[in-house]
């Protein structure tokens, strides 16, 4: 009886705090200073099209740098916690088969999948996309071909190779920004180019560039460990 009123008590504090957020919530009918300067001097700043992946990875670059860290941790935790241990079995290999359907779309999907990945990160300057979505879409085509045949198994010193050198150069680039331009991760320090076109925004094509390999290899690793 008491964790019942416990609970109960618990969710009428829980939808009043609600409420009173509900009751006082005013939209906003402009845009605060920071967020101003953003709109109005990014582009020029940083010749990027695209302000809000613009934002970033460049203004906001440290908070990217944190949210890389916090994947790069989850893919270790999940490769420690799944490893396979010595002396264990795979999977009974009668149920691991999937249909010549699937098997013979992923052949047509896959180079199209990872096409359009490298094409979402490289021109993360451009249009909607970036390092993280484009990554996204390669661990999605890699999640197709554990799907289609379960007892592949990805090269992890290759995805190592890539995982390494797209952080390491992520924080070189960073580290260049700082004492060639404005600060950590300033793509000022490459020209910026002509705005609108592939290769302009100075450095930003190339963190995107390391963003989505690392991204990629990270996520890739953590569904090959969670398909058994």
């Amino acid at each position: 009886m008491i964790k019942r009123v416990t609970i109960l008590l618990s969710l009428v504090l829980l939808g009043f705090v609600f409420l009173q957020m509900v009751m006082s919530y005013t939209p906003r009918t402009a845009l605060n200073s920071i967020s101003e300067h953003y709109v109005t001097a990014g582009p020029d700043e940083l010749g990027a099209a695209n302000i809000v992946t613009a934002v970033l990875v460049t203004y906001r670059g440290l908070d990217t740098l944190g949210e890389v860290a916090v994947l790069f941790i989850s893919a270790a935790g999940v490769g420690l916690l799944l490893r396979r241990r010595v002396g264990e079995t795979e999977t009974d290999p009668s149920r691991r088969t999937s249909s010549e359907l699937v098997r013979t779309a992923v052949h047509f999907l896959l180079p199209l999948i990872f096409v359009l990945g490298i094409y979402v990160f490289i021109n993360g300057h451009l249009t909607p996309g970036g390092g993280f979505q484009g990554g996204a879409v390669l661990a999605s085509g890699i999640m197709l071909l554990l799907l289609a045949d379960p007892d592949t198994r990805l090269n992890h010193g290759i995805l190592r190779l890539l995982e390494s050198f797209s952080g390491f150069g992520y924080v070189v680039v960073g580290t260049v920004g700082l004492v060639l331009a404005g600060g950590f991760l300033d793509n000022r320090f490459l020209d910026l180019g002509t705005f609108g076109e592939l290769f302009s925004a100075g450095a930003m094509p190339i963190i995107y560039i390391l963003i989505g390999l690392k991204v990629g290899t990270e996520l890739s690793a953590v569904l090959e460990r969670m398909k058994d």
